[in-house]
C-alpha cells in the first residue's frame, strides 16, 4: 500500500523545523506544458502529498490534503519553477522504499516534450523509439515495451496506435503507445525499477505510473491556459497546440472538481531512402543468366529470361556479363530488395481531457472519481518510387527476369554499384486513416477505519480502440525496363538511382498495368508478371482492462511496522481484425473507359536530405481519389468479371489467407493477492527501512484464432499457470545524506499477444511467408537484483550509482526457416492460382527458450549551481548515463541446433541524457540532449541476414521562456534541432540501410496565462 511521507502508516517525520511563512499550494499552470511558469516560493509541507503520491507503491495514494499531516512539520525548501519540481521529485525518490525515478509536473512541462515518451527519456535507463519523429514506445534498462507495464491513476492501461510498417505498423502487442497522450494531462510520472509485492505483476523492466491532476492537489480555485504555434521546417506548416486547466473546491473543501484538456495538430513530412531489407544473390530464384550460362531458373529459354511469352531477352554471351552474373549470384553478396526514395505525409490531431471529482465527507474518508479521455486522429500518405523486381520470384516476374549488366560489391558483401535490365519499376501510394480512442473511468476510496487500520479500494476500466478503416494502396508500373542503375559509391545511405525514363512524365512509362479482360476463363493475374494493384486492408484492434483492487494496511507498531494484505482481479480482453480483397493478388483491370486522369505529381522531394545529384525530386503517383471513383473500389462488391478476379472488390476476413492471421483474440483473467510488511527502524545505529512480501497470481488465458485449413476454422485454446513472486526492498541511511539500497524479486511478463495466436496466416504478396502462433507459451520469468548508492550531498543535489542484474530464465523467441510451400504439408488450394507450390516461403513460429543474463549500471547526477557567485547560481544540470549488457542465445532454425548469441532485442548498450538549465525570477532557459546507442530489433534477421536493428540517435531540444508578469509568460522551444535521422539497418557486418528518414526541426512559440 502506498505511503505518505510523515503519515502514521510506516514512515517517520524529519525533525521539526522553524515555522515558515505561508506558501502557495501545489503546482498549477505547470500542468499545461508551457515551459513558462516560474512558480512563487512554495514549501515541501504543501508539496508532500503529490511528492509522496509519485513515490508510493500505487498511484492512488497520497490524495488527502496537507491538513491531515499538519501535526508533522517538514523541512522547508524555498525554490521556484523548475527547481521546485526537481526538488519535489528528488524528495520523492529519497523517501521511497523502492528504487524509483520521478518526474513532476513542472519537470514534464518545462522540457520541450510533445508527449510522455519524450518526457520519460530524461529518466536514467529509459530510452524511446520514435514514429514520425515523435516518441512512441519506451525501453527500460534494456527491456522493451512488451516488458513494461503502465498504470494511469492506478489502473493498468494499454493504448495502441497505428504506425508505419518500418516502426512496427499497427500495435497489436502489449507495448504502450505513449504518443496517444499529451504530456500536459499529467502531473507526476513514476518509473518503478524495483518490484514490491503490492505492485501487481506483469513487468520485467519497470512499472510506469502516470498520475493526472486532482482538485485536492490545489485546494483552491485555479484557472490557467496556454496557446502555442508549432512550425516544422521540412513540412513548412504551422500548427496550433493549446491546453487549459480549471480546478476548484467547494463546501468547506469537502468537494473538489477539476477539468483539464490539451489539443494539438501536427502536420509533417517524413522523407528519405528505404529498402525493405536486403537479400543475397541466390534469393527469389536468382538472377537471369546471360546466354551461355546454365539458367538457375528452369523456365528460362535459350533467348529469354523466363517463359518466351514474356519476351524479356537474356544478355548476349560475354565474359563481362558472365562475371557480373556470377558476382551478383554469390550467396555472400547482398542487394536491397525494394530500393526506393519516398515521402510520408502525416496529419495528426490529438485531443485529451481529464476530469476529477473528489469528495471528503470526513477527515477519514476520501472518494475520488477520475475520467480520462484521449482521441488521436491521423491520416498518413506514403508515396514511393521503387524497383520491385529484386524481391520477387519467377511467378511474380521478379529476379529470374532481371539481368545483371554491371555489379560491384564491397568486401563485406554490400552492393556498391549495379546496372540491371528487365527491372519492374513502380510508383506506389498508400493512404491510411487512423484513430485511437482511449477512455478510462476509475473510482478510488481511501478509508481510515481506525487510527491504525486503513482501507484502499479502486475499480476501473481502461479501454483503447484503434481503428484503421481506410488503408488503401494503389500503384503505377513500368514492366521490364532496361538500364536501371543503383549507385551507393558516394553515400551508403543515400544512393544515386537512375531510371531509363523520366519518372515525372505524366502518361509516360509509369501507367496502370491491368490484367487483360477476356470473355471466358478470366485469369486473376498475368503469368510471370506483377501488374498494378489496388490493396484494401481495413483493420482495427481493441484492448480493455477491467480491474478491481482492495487492500488493508494495519499499523502494528506506529512508524515502525505496517502489515498489508490485498487482493486483485483483472480481466483483459484483446481482439483484432483485418479485411482484405477476396482477390488475394490485389490485381485490377485496365481503367474503365472514359475515366478521368488517374495520376498526379509529387514535387519538391528531398529538401532536408542533401540528396546526391541526379536523384529524382519529382515523380508521377497514383491519384487515389480519382482511382477510387473510376473503379468504385470501396463498394465491397464485384464490379466486373468473375468472383476473385481483378474486378472483384469484395472484402473477406477469416477466410482470407492474407488477412486471417490478424483476426484473433486473447482473454486473460488474473486473480491475485499479496501480503507485505513495511518496516522501519535502527540497526547498528543506522536508519533502515523497506518492505518484504510475496504476491500470488493465477493467469487463466484463452486464445482464439483461425486455421488455414477448412477455409478459416475458428479454434480456441486455453491454459492456466500460476506464479509466486516474492520481493524485497531494503534501504539504509549510512549517513543522513547517504542511502544504500538493495532489492530482489521474482518477476514475470506474459507472452506477446501475437505469439499466442492458435491460428496462422499465409502471405502471398510481397514477402512470401507463413506465420503461426503458439497458445501454449509460458510467460517470461526472471529473477532481478538491484543495488544503489545515493548521496544527497547538498540541497536539491544528488549523485547516485545503481547496479542491476536480471536473470531471464524463460524467454520467447520466433524461429524462422525457409522452405518450398509444397514441403509444409499445407494444401496447394491455399495459394493463388498462378502459384506452383515451388515458391519458397519464410516460416515463423514462436517457442519458449532459455534466456540469459542482463546486467547494467546507472550513473545519475543532479545539482543546482547555487555555490556559484552572482548570476551563475541560477544555472543547474541533470546528467545520467546507463550501460547495459546482455547475452541471449537465439536459435537460428527449428531444423538445427545452430545458435546466435547476441544482445537482447531493443536494448541499447549505452545511453545518456544531459540538461543544462538557467532560471531566475524572469528568465528560464535550457538545452537537453538524449542519446542511445544502436540496438537490435530482430534476431535472427530476415532474408538470410543475422540481425536487424537501428543505429544510434542523438536528439537535442531547447527552450527559453520569459515571465512578463505574475500571470503572463512567453515561450520559445526547439525540438529535434539536429534533424536526427531514423537510421535502421540490417546485418552487423554490412550495416546496410533499411530506413533512412528525416522529419525536420520543430519550433514552438507560445504564451501562457494564469487567471
Amino acid at each position: 500500500m502506498p505511503q505518505r511521507h510523515g503519515t502514521r502508516l510506516g514512515t517517520s517525520a524529519p525533525a521539526p523545523q522553524p515555522p515558515q511563512p505561508p506558501r502557495l499550494t501545489r503546482l498549477a499552470a505547470c500542468l499545461l506544458g508551457t515551459a513558462t511558469l516560474s512558480l512563487p516560493a512554495w514549501s515541501q509541507e504543501q508539496a508532500a502529498a503529490p511528492a509522496a503520491a509519485a513515490s508510493a507503491a500505487s498511484a492512488d495514494a497520497g490524495e488527502k490534503s496537507a491538513d491531515r499531516n499538519a501535526d508533522k512539520s517538514l523541512e522547508t525548501v524555498v525554490v521556484t519553477g523548475l527547481r521546485a519540481s526537481l526538488a519535489s521529485a528528488l524528495n520523492a525518490k529519497k523517501q521511497d522504499r523502492g528504487i524509483v525515478d520521478v518526474i513532476k509536473a513542472e519537470d514534464i512541462a518545462k522540457f520541450p516534450d510533445t508527449n510522455l515518451a519524450e518526457s520519460l527519456q530524461r529518466v536514467p535507463g529509459v530510452v524511446i523509439d520514435r514514429d514520425a519523429g515523435e516518441g512512441r514506445n519506451i525501453t527500460v534498462r534494456g527491456l522493451g515495451a512488451d516488458f513494461t507495464r503502465v498504470r494511469i491513476n492506478g489502473i493498468e492501461a494499454l493504448a495502441t496506435t497505428g504506425g508505419t510498417d518500418s516502426s512496427g505498423g499497427a500495435n497489436r502487442s502489449r507495448g504502450f503507445d505513449f504518443n496517444v497522450f499529451a504530456s500536459e494531462l499529467f502531473n507526476t510520472i513514476t518509473v518503478r525499477k524495483s518490484s514490491s509485492a503490492e505492485v501487481d505483476e506483469g513487468s520485467l523492466g519497470a512499472t510506469v505510473d502516470l498520475r493526472a491532476a486532482r482538485p485536492f492537489d490545489f485546494n483552491k480555485r485555479v484557472i490557467t491556459g496556454s496557446v502555442k504555434a508549432r512550425y516544422n521546417d521540412l513540412a513548412r506548416e504551422t500548427d496550433p497546440r493549446m491546453a487549459f486547466l480549471i480546478s476548484d473546491v467547494f463546501l468547506d473543501n469537502k468537494v473538489g472538481v477539476l477539468l483539464s484538456g490539451a489539443y494539438s495538430k501536427r502536420r509533417l513530412l517524413e522523407e528519405g531512402f528505404s529498402t525493405v531489407r536486403w537479400d543475397n544473390g541466390a534469393s527469389s530464384g536468382g538472377w537471369c543468366s546471360p546466354v551461355g550460362v546454365t539458367p538457375a531458373n528452369p523456365t528460362t529459354t535459350a533467348a529469354n529470361c523466363g517463359p518466351a511469352a514474356q519476351g524479356v531477352p537474356r544478355l548476349p554471351a560475354s565474359s563481362a556479363a558472365t562475371s557480373a552474373y556470377n558476382l551478383a549470384s554469390n550467396v555472400n553478396n547482398f542487394h536491397p530488395r525494394l530500393p526506393r526514395y519516398g515521402r510520408l505525409t502525416h496529419d495528426q490531431d490529438r485531443l485529451g481531457l481529464t476530469s476529477s471529482v473528489q469528495f471528503r465527507p470526513s477527515d477519514r474518508t476520501l472518494l475520488s472519481f477520475d475520467l480520462l479521455y484521449s482521441k488521436l486522429k491521423a491520416t498518413r500518405a506514403e508515396d514511393f518510387l521503387e524497383a520491385i523486381s529484386f524481391s520477387r520470384t519467377a511467378s511474380q516476374g521478379g529476379k529470374p527476369q532481371t539481368s545483371v549488366v554491371e555489379a560491384q560489391y564491397a568486401p563485406n558483401g554490400a552492393l556498391q554499384y549495379g546496372v540491371f535490365n528487365g527491372v519492374d519499376i513502380r510508383a506506389e501510394s498508400r493512404y491510411d486513416e487512423l484513430s485511437t480512442t482511449f477512455t478510462q473511468p476509475s473510482l478510488t476510496l481511501e478509508q481510515d477505519i481506525t487510527d491504525h487500520l486503513k482501507l484502499n479500494a479502486r475499480v476501473g476500466r481502461a479501454d483503447s480502440r484503434f481503428r484503421n478503416p481506410v488503408q488503401t494502396t494503389t500503384t503505377l508500373d513500368a514492366i521490364n525496363v532496361n538500364g536501371y542503375t543503383l549507385d551507393f559509391r558516394g553515400n551508403d545511405r543515400l544512393p544515386v538511382i537512375k531510371y531509363p525514363f523520366d519518372p515525372a512524365q505524366q502518361n509516360g512509362a509509369l501507367q496502370i498495368v491491368g490484367v487483360p479482360q477476356v470473355a471466358t476463363n478470366q485469369p486473376a493475374t498475368v503469368t510471370n508478371t506483377t501488374t498494378s494493384e489496388i490493396r484494401i486492408r481495413p483493420q482495427g484492434a481493441n484492448n480493455r482492462n477491467d480491474i478491481a483492487h482492495l487492500d488493508l494496511a494495519w499499523e502494528v507498531v506506529p512508524d515502525r511496522l505496517t502489515l498489508k494484505a490485498g487482493a486483485d482481479y483483472k480481466k483483459y480482453d484483446f481482439d483484432t481484425y483485418e479485411f482484405r480483397r477476396v482477390n488475394q493478388n490485389d490485381t485490377i483491370f485496365a481503367a474503365p473507359a472514359g475515366s478521368a486522369v488517374l495520376t498526379k505529381m509529387l514535387t519538391g522531394f528531398g529538401r532536408g536530405l542533401n540528396l546526391p545529384a541526379g536523384t529524382p525530386t519529382s515523380w508521377v503517383i497514383p491519384d487515389l481519389n480519382a482511382i477510387a471513383a473510376a473503379y468504385d473500389i470501396y463498394c465491397n462488391c464485384i464490379k466486373s468479371g468473375p468472383a476473385g478476379g481483378p474486378g472483384d472488390f469484395t472484402l473477406s476476413s477469416t477466410t482470407n489467407g492474407n488477412a486471417r492471421g490478424n483476426n484473433r483474440a486473447v482473454v486473460e483473467k488474473d486473480k491475485g493477492g499479496f501480503v507485505q510488511a513495511d518496516f522501519e527502524g535502527k540497526v547498528l545505529g543506522l536508519k533502515v527501512q523497506g518492505n518484504v512480501g510475496v504476491r500470488y497470481v493465477q493467469t487463466e488465458q484463452e486464445a482464439t484464432g483461425y486455421l488455414a485449413t477448412g477455409g478459416g476454422t475458428e479454434v480456441v485454446i486455453g491454459q492456466k499457470y500460476k506464479d509466486w513472486l516474492p520481493a524485497l526492498n531494503l534501504s539504509a541511511n549510512l549517513t543522513p545524506d547517504l542511502i544504500a539500497r538493495f532489492a530482489a524479486a521474482k518477476v514475470m511478463a506474459r507472452p506477446q499477444l501475437g505469439n499466442l495466436n492458435p491460428g496462422g496466416t499465409i502471405s502471398t504478396t510481397g514477402t512470401l511467408s507463413i506465420t503461426t502462433g503458439n497458445p501454449y507459451l509460458k510467460p517470461f520469468r526472471a529473477k532481478t537484483f538491484d543495488g544503489s548508492l545515493e548521496w544527497y550531498f547538498a540541497r536539491n543535489a544528488f549523485l547516485g550509482v545503481g547496479l542491476f542484474q536480471k536473470n531471464i530464465n524463460t524467454y520467447i523467441q520466433s524461429l524462422r526457416t525457409n522452405a518450398p510451400f509444397n514441403q509444409t504439408g499445407l494444401p496447394l488450394s491455399l495459394l493463388p492460382s498462378n502459384f506452383t507450390g515451388e515458391e519458397v516461403f519464410q516460416l515463423t513460429t514462436p517457442i519458449n527458450t532459455p534466456g540469459g543474463k542482463l546486467r547494467g549500471i546507472e550513473l545519475n547526477y543532479q545539482q543546482p549551481f547555487t555555490f556559484l557567485p552572482g548570476w551563475g547560481r541560477n544555472f543547474g544540470t541533470l546528467l545520467n548515463y546507463t550501460y547495459v549488457k546482455s547475452k541471449i542465445a537465439y536459435l537460428v532454425s527449428p531444423t538445427s541446433d545452430a545458435m546466435i548469441t547476441d544482445d537482447l532485442l531493443n536494448m541499447s548498450p549505452k545511453s545518456w541524457n544531459a540538461t543544462l538549465y538557467y532560471e531566475d525570477d524572469k528568465l528560464s532557459a535550457r538545452v537537453s540532449a538524449s542519446q542511445r546507442s544502436a540496438f537490435l530489433t530482430r534476431v535472427p534477421g530476415q532474408n538470410n541476414n543475422d540481425v536487424e536493428g537501428k543505429n544510434a540517435t542523438l536528439n537535442v531540444d531547447a527552450s527559453i521562456s520569459y515571465k512578463v508578469n505574475d500571470k503572463l509568460t512567453i515561450t520559445l522551444e526547439g525540438v529535434n534541432l539536429t534533424n536526427e535521422v531514423n537510421d535502421q539497418f540490417i546485418s552487423r557486418a554490412r550495416n546496410s540501410p533499411v530506413v533512412y528518414h528525416v522529419t525536420g526541426r520543430e519550433y514552438l512559440l507560445g504564451a501562457s496565462y494564469k487567471f
